[in-house]
């Protein structure tokens, strides 16, 4: 049985950003439990939550041994993933060069990957109406994106070079819905290759799996409001 003082408590949901952690935290090692706040049901408002990611968005994580020893609590997926590649000594290289290259590649899921594939996703699947001009901006730039990765996997066997690093474990979750974001894989081989073997890794196989049962088809109104409309933008 995992050391309660020692294991890391992750408040999560079975989405790209949450698969992050949960993907690092298994190719870690780490003693952790997965605790889950749905989304669609607004547990991410609970005060309990926002006391430990005040911008109500998942995952974030409580770790009783922090830097100093003492209790922390973080939020923001490419924040957890740094936190933890430095308290292991792992997926992120120590000498500086190498490092900057991995952070600018989270940087670019961060700011594009995410953003960009979660718009396609939505205008593509989730909007209640089908605007044809945000439909066609963002599966472009979804299709953009995933050409600078092929690009980029052509010359290098991992995202950030030639090691398997966070950049990699940021990137691959939020690729797996590529047919939602209006993608034809075979048109990226070098992306496609890497794709198939990142997916083959056991801790990737088990890190995608956590909280996975709980997740339904995001069918409701009630749901969609939380997620997408006014309950976003309620005062708390």
């Amino acid at each position: 049985m995992p050391d309660a003082n020692k294991t890391i408590d992750v408040y999560s949901w079975p989405t790209p950003n949450g698969h992050k952690v949960h993907i690092m935290l298994e190719e870690c090692g780490l003693p952790y439990r997965a605790h889950p706040v749905n989304i669609g049901k607004g547990d991410q408002f609970a005060p309990e939550f926002l006391a430990i990611s005040p911008n109500n968005k998942i995952p974030a994580i409580t770790d009783p041994e922090g830097p100093d020893g003492e209790p922390i609590s973080l939020f923001e997926s490419g924040a957890i993933l740094v936190y933890l590649a430095g308290k292991t000594g792992k997926f992120l290289p120590q000498g500086d060069r190498a490092r900057y290259e991995v952070l600018q590649w989270l940087m670019f899921q961060m700011g594009g990957v995410g953003p960009m594939l979660g718009q396609a996703h939505h205008f593509r699947i989730y909007a209640p109406e089908k605007i044809g001009y945000a439909i066609d901006r963002y599966t472009n730039e979804a299709k953009r994106l995933y050409g600078v990765i092929d690009r980029q996997l052509a010359r290098h066997r991992f995202i950030a070079g030639d090691s398997y690093t966070i950049a990699d474990i940021a990137v691959f979750p939020w690729l797996r819905s590529w047919q939602n974001q209006g993608i034809v894989l075979e048109d990226y081989p070098h992306l496609k290759k890497w794709f198939e073997a990142i997916e083959q890794r056991p801790a990737v196989q088990r890190g995608v799996k956590v909280l996975a049962d709980l997740r339904k088809p995001l069918t409701d109104d009630k749901s969609r409001d939380i997620l997408f409309g006014k309950s976003q933008y309620e005062r708390r």
